[in-house]
């Protein structure tokens, strides 16, 4: 069985350690637990594969920046002969309070730019996500300044974790397909990460 995992961010040097880059730093973080390299270039991608829950599992980071992300989904999807339902799409979320996860199917992009070129190219909504929080903006800061500032020391503190139960969310997908998934993502966490409370769902 194969399937993809998709890490929305943006590319070079100006942007690493940004908070519009959370798709990438999970991607990584799975490359990184399982001895693999991120490092193939095709499709305007960064790409690598791991063997995760008895899945082949594509891990994607595309190099286009956030807004034209699609076309790189849509090569990958062609090549691996992939159908939407085996593509997981990693994002940054700013429904969610900082480090929260949540993992849905479907739904809208809240205006989110990778989400919204992956359903032009792809010509569906019907595709997993994994939202992690990174929180709104202090009042007087414009979105897009927000999300393209670096996060903090004391926010990668309390993201860390965040990032790590994202990973474990990717193996649940894997193993368990996209609702018994859900059933465990999203179930409240005591003292945890998980899913905000009075969040989008």
């Amino acid at each position: 069985m194969r399937k993809a995992v998709v890490g929305l961010g943006n590319p070079g040097r100006r942007y690493e350690g940004t908070r519009h880059n959370a798709g990438f730093f999970v991607v990584d973080l799975l490359a990184n637990a399982h001895g693999a390299a991120v490092a193939g270039r095709e499709h305007d991608a960064l790409s690598g594969e791991i063997d995760l829950a008895g899945t082949r599992l594509a891990l994607i980071k595309p190099q286009a920046f956030m807004n034209r992300s699609g076309a790189t989904v849509a090569a990958f999807v062609g090549d691996l002969g992939l159908v939407p339902a085996d593509i997981l799409v990693v994002h940054d979320d700013l429904d969610l309070a900082l480090a929260r996860i949540k993992l849905k199917r479907g739904g809208g992009t809240a205006g989110h730019r990778g989400l919204e070129s992956i359903v032009e190219h792809l010509g569906t909504r019907d595709f997993a996500r994994l939202r992690v929080g990174i929180g709104r903006p202090p009042a007087g800061q414009q979105v897009a300044d927000f999300v393209l500032e670096p996060f903090s020391e004391d926010e990668r503190t309390i993201l860390d974790p965040g990032l790590t139960a994202a990973t474990a969310a990717v193996e649940s997908w894997c193993a368990l397909g996209i609702e018994p998934a859900m059933n465990v993502v999203n179930a409240p966490r005591a003292g945890g990460p998980g899913p905000a409370e009075g969040s989008e769902p």
